[in-house]
């Protein structure tokens, strides 16, 4: 009997395991699509661009990005750990929040329209706000690992308007 316990404690562990690498590679996946727009037109045209006195230095943002990807998977792993019919919606607002992410990356860098993308980070930001209030509700840990990601978000939001106001 104690073997039988154990296996299936092995094999839930597994399970668990596979699904954290899961939500890793999710939200690194849309890192990677994300910069796939980026990374090109970083020195073409970000680069020229006006950018207010409070833009941080370019190598800033590989690192806090990366971070918050981390944290991002973690929580949405904490909230799937629950296995509640009630994280199914909550799941379905996280994989919406990383698709407006990288549809974000794809307007501001891929398409050059800061207009276009400052309408559209409001957007994400509303969809981090619900994804980070329902994930509370299950999991205050993971409430918690989207709060950064918000307060980023606030922040890359105000720079993404103070560009397009000074380069309009």
């Amino acid at each position: 009997m104690v073997g039988g316990i154990r296996n299936r404690n092995l094999k839930g562990t597994a399970h668990s395991t596979r699904a954290l690498l899961t939500f890793m590679a999710a939200c690194f996946g849309a890192a990677l699509a994300g910069s796939a727009f980026t990374t090109p037109s970083v020195p073409e045209w970000y680069d020229s661009l006006i950018k207010p006195s409070f833009t941080p230095p370019n190598w800033l943002f590989g690192p806090v990005w990366s971070v918050l990807y981390l944290a991002m998977a973690i929580a949405g792993w904490l909230v799937w750990r629950q296995r509640e019919s009630s994280a199914t919606l909550p799941l379905m607002l996280f994989g919406g929040q990383l698709v407006l992410n990288v549809l974000w990356s794809i307007l501001f860098f891929g398409l050059q329209a800061p207009g276009i993308a400052l309408v559209e980070i409001l957007t994400l930001w509303v969809a981090i706000f619900a994804t980070l209030l329902s994930f509370w509700r299950i999991s205050k840990i993971a409430g918690w690992l989207f709060v950064p990601y918000l307060v980023w978000v606030s922040f890359a939001t105000i720079l993404n308007l103070e560009i397009w106001r000074l380069n309009s």
